[in-house]
């Protein structure tokens, strides 16, 4: 069975401005979307599920529905406040999401066999989604609670202009994850050094090869049993504030740290780039341009051959 992709695009993108995840980047007009589901596709992914929400549903399907249908089959799950357990209620005043391992619970029904998750607004590279797809492709029935994470290093993963969240990883001498801690104001800071400046608090400087997580995880369907549990914990303790998040990070680790789950860190040679504020998007059309150029991409993703092909 081929594995499916599932695409976390929910965020209206506040700092971006916009609805980043349908921004124009490509030559052609592509999204970064685009260019994750082209490579998905030539790695052997079989279907996509895009997480959103409901009021920009008819956006997404503008894009994505007529250019996609003929490629591969394509499924919609909606991230609301209201999708909560039962007894749990949403606060007053609440209206940020209830964070990107919450939504992965939402494709629950939808998704059957072994995905991989990425984030709507990131370029991860086409080595990244064939390395994931080997790993998810090469699973048994033992190994249902092995679970990947392509890695990438710190200082290819930043903003010139802001912080940026990333979650910082530890790894052991055969490369699996060992802690995973999300870090959510990472910035230069004036002496160009990497830190995460969080209010009131003393800066905590990283290192710039540290590995991070740019939200590229590998799972199979025992994943959604694993952490429902655990987002029912996170209601108890923080349900009632009103910005808390239940982060993949932080279920991962917490699988880890309890041996109900290990995760395998992939590496890639590709070089990530994204959007995180409207100012970075020169860079990526640029960039995008040049892979163009290079051959690594058709003149159009879905209508043309990569440069070498038959």
């Amino acid at each position: 069975m081929s594995p499916t992709l599932l695409v976390l695009a929910a965020g209206m993108g506040s700092r971006y401005g916009g609805l980043k995840q349908i921004a124009p980047v490509g030559p052609s007009g592509e999204t970064i979307i685009d260019y994750s589901i082209f490579d998905a596709i030539r790695a052997g992914f079989g279907k996509v599920v895009f997480v959103i929400r409901k009021e920009i549903e008819a956006d997404f399907k503008e894009v994505f529905l007529r250019k996609l249908e003929k490629h591969l089959p394509t499924e919609y799950v909606f991230q609301e406040l209201e999708m909560l357990p039962a007894g749990f209620s949403v606060p007053e005043g609440r209206t940020k999401p209830w964070g990107t391992a919450h939504a992965i619970l939402t494709a629950k029904q939808v998704v059957n066999e072994p995905f991989a998750v990425i984030n709507g607004d990131d370029y991860y590279g086409v080595g990244a989604f064939a390395a994931m797809a080997a790993y998810l492709n090469g699973l048994t029935p033992e190994t249902q609670a092995h679970f990947a994470m392509v890695g990438y290093h710190l200082q290819k993963t930043m903003s010139q202009y802001g912080s940026v969240s990333r979650g910082v990883c530890q790894t052991d001498a055969t490369g699996f994850l060992q802690k995973v801690v999300e870090r959510t104001k990472i910035q230069f800071t004036g002496d160009g050094k990497v830190a995460d400046l969080q209010e009131n608090q003393p800066p905590l400087y990283l290192a710039e090869d540290s590995i991070v997580s740019m939200n590229f995880w590998g799972f199979t369907p025992a994943y959604f049993q694993l952490t429902e549990q655990l987002f029912i914990r996170f209601l108890q303790e923080k349900g009632q504030e009103l910005k808390s998040e239940f982060y993949i990070p932080f279920a991962v680790d917490e699988l880890i740290q309890t041996q109900q789950a290990k995760v395998k860190v992939l590496r890639s040679p590709d070089q990530w780039f994204g959007i995180t504020y409207s100012e970075d998007r020169p860079t990526v059309v640029d960039s995008l341009k040049a892979l163009h150029d290079r051959g690594i991409y058709p003149e159009r993703l879905f209508g043309g051959k990569v440069k070498g092909e038959g």
